[in-house]
């Protein structure tokens, strides 16, 4: 059984290991042990904090093959982005340019660099390793963060966003930032990524140019890839799409990747989940279900046939899920169907 729960420090080593294969462009985890420690350390702190309302807190969990105990993949929320470091983006909008005199009348597209998401609260460093991607288990360590929100709302932003990786080869060049590179930054993608991973972001602020960008003005590659997702990460954005996120013409400053959002009520699986006392049963048969406990420290989150008693105040689960769920019998739960209708 897959569990998914709060990271831990003795998951270090499964976290480098992540880390290094989610490879240039996954700028949430950095191949560097200090910036990986000290995510582990925020996340244990932000667990045990007495939160009221959303601040610099970093929520990161992985997902745990209980039959061999390895961490098989990572997933993490961000409280409220732009606490700390200034949190930008490119807003892609259009200007008129137009003479009434000579009759001519051209719509131009135009970047504009903001801080327009700062306060916000992001899903992010969503990872799963290679050997671990089959059935559901992409879709539930994606989704189950849904859950977690809607039970701890008062942790997070009424808006949440995610950001899409953008287009980039083999060797992690950017056709959009091969531009940037050229006219303003004299520096590679992946040392960029990096830099933005490890915190580094005030080369941004002195050397990204500070008017508005003609997109017309760009290469053609560099055209079009913008609001553009990585081939690996459409089956991600397509899953937010159905949960009711939508790009609003934001895109990363980067790779031009789009950023997506959502309000927390909006979204469609913490909609229409329901809250209810466990009980020990036999759901046999029954629809797969993403199931949550109520706790913080003690969070887990298992993928299990689930069943609604017919007087509909119990949800019925198997012994396992209880044991993984590390509850007992009349103890709250969060679920929703994984998969939704139309």
């Amino acid at each position: 059984m897959m569990v998914i729960r709060p990271i831990q420090a003795s998951d270090y080593a499964s976290l480098h290991d992540i880390a290094v294969e989610s490879g240039i462009g996954f700028t949430s985890l950095p191949v560097n042990e200090t910036l990986l420690r000290n995510k582990i350390t925020c996340s244990e702190t932000s667990f045990a904090q007495d939160v009221k309302e959303p601040g610099d807190q970093g929520y990161l969990f992985v997902m745990e093959d209980t039959l061999t105990g390895q961490v098989v993949g990572t997933s993490a929320i961000q409280a409220s982005v732009g606490v700390d470091d200034a949190f930008y983006h490119y807003h892609l909008s259009k200007v008129a340019h137009a003479s009434r005199e000579l009759d001519i009348y051209n719509l131009v597209d135009i970047l504009t660099l903001c801080n327009d998401y700062t306060g916000v609260t992001e899903i992010c460093t969503l990872f799963l390793r290679e050997q671990a991607r089959r059935g559901n288990n992409g879709r539930f360590l994606s989704k189950f963060r849904f859950l977690f929100l809607k039970e701890h709302a008062e942790r997070f932003a009424e808006t949440v966003i995610a950001e899409m990786r953008g287009v980039s080869d083999e060797d992690g060049n950017s056709p959009f930032w091969q531009w940037l590179e050229e006219h303003f930054f004299s520096m590679d993608f992946p040392t960029a990524d990096y830099l933005t991973g490890i915190g580094q972001k005030v080369f941004i602020a002195e050397l990204m140019p500070k008017y508005p960008i003609y997109v017309n003005l760009l290469s053609k590659e560099a055209q079009a890839v913008i609001g553009k997702v990585h081939d690996k990460t459409r089956p991600a954005l397509q899953l937010l799409q159905s949960e009711g996120f939508r790009n609003r013409g934001y895109v990363d400053i980067f790779d031009a990747g789009p950023t997506v959002e959502a309000d927390l009520e909006h979204i469609r699986t913490a909609r229409i989940s329901r809250k209810l006392a466990a009980a020990t049963g036999d759901p046999e048969g029954a629809k797969l279900h993403m199931v949550i406990n109520t706790k913080l420290q003690g969070f887990r989150a298992v993928l299990a046939p689930l069943q609604v008693s017919k007087d509909e105040q119990r949800a019925i689960l198997s012994q396992a899920a209880m044991t993984a769920l590390q509850i007992e019998e009349g103890d709250q739960v969060r679920f929703a169907p994984l998969l939704l209708k139309g």
